[in-house]
């Protein structure tokens, strides 16, 4: 089974992340800030991953130290758990719709960490956190799991709508990115043989 582990301690905060890609898609969450535990969870029902995420962080400050690096430390557990990519169908995408809001999500498992973000949130806030911290959530996720990653919102008017549809996308198309596709028979999906870096 495919899985990955990873801890991550500094100043700000404590966090242990696990992940199973071939999992039922549970969720065991607490990163002390409600509305990101409901994404996760979200992440998790919809990618059929099973995510654990414990934290600890430094929210008398602020929830910014606390929401990056849970994206940080959840993206390195991805890593681990895709080890070399032998195997994966390597690219996902989703359409995504919440009420009024359409979102598309793209995944190249390329080993490149790349972030294109075009989302306006129509507020500073949803709910108690603001709103730009999800971006921060996405490029440390991206970043550490080597993703290239591009999130998009077409259209919409609600905050909550918007960013929930732009997780579960992320969700659906990391499902079709991880997935083994049986006729690459364990191969490397790249011309290059290896996935990552800049050549």
């Amino acid at each position: 089974m495919r899985r990955g582990k990873t801890v991550r301690k500094t100043d700000e905060t404590e966090i242990t992340a696990e992940l199973v890609l071939d999992g039922q898609g549970q969720a065991q969450i607490a990163s002390g800030i409600g509305f990101l535990d409901h994404m996760l969870e979200q992440l998790a029902r919809h990618s059929l991953m099973d995510i654990v995420l414990k934290a600890k962080g430094d929210l008398h400050i602020d929830m910014h130290h606390t929401t990056e690096d849970c994206g940080w430390a959840l993206g390195a557990a991805l890593a681990e758990a895709l080890a070399d990519k032998a195997g994966i169908h390597r690219y996902g995408q989703a359409l995504s719709p919440m009420d009024e809001t359409l979102a598309r999500v793209v995944v190249d498992c390329s080993g490149r960490p790349f972030l294109v973000w075009r989302v306006d949130f129509p507020a500073a806030k949803i709910g108690d956190m603001d709103s730009e911290l999800f971006r921060e959530w996405f490029h440390a996720f991206a970043q550490a799991a080597g993703l290239t990653l591009h999130v998009e919102i077409f259209y919409g008017a609600n905050g909550h709508h918007m960013i929930e549809a732009c997780f579960k996308g992320l969700a659906r198309s990391l499902r079709q990115a991880i997935v083994i596709d049986p006729r690459r028979a364990g191969a490397i999906p790249s011309t290059k043989g290896v996935l990552g870096g800049s050549l």
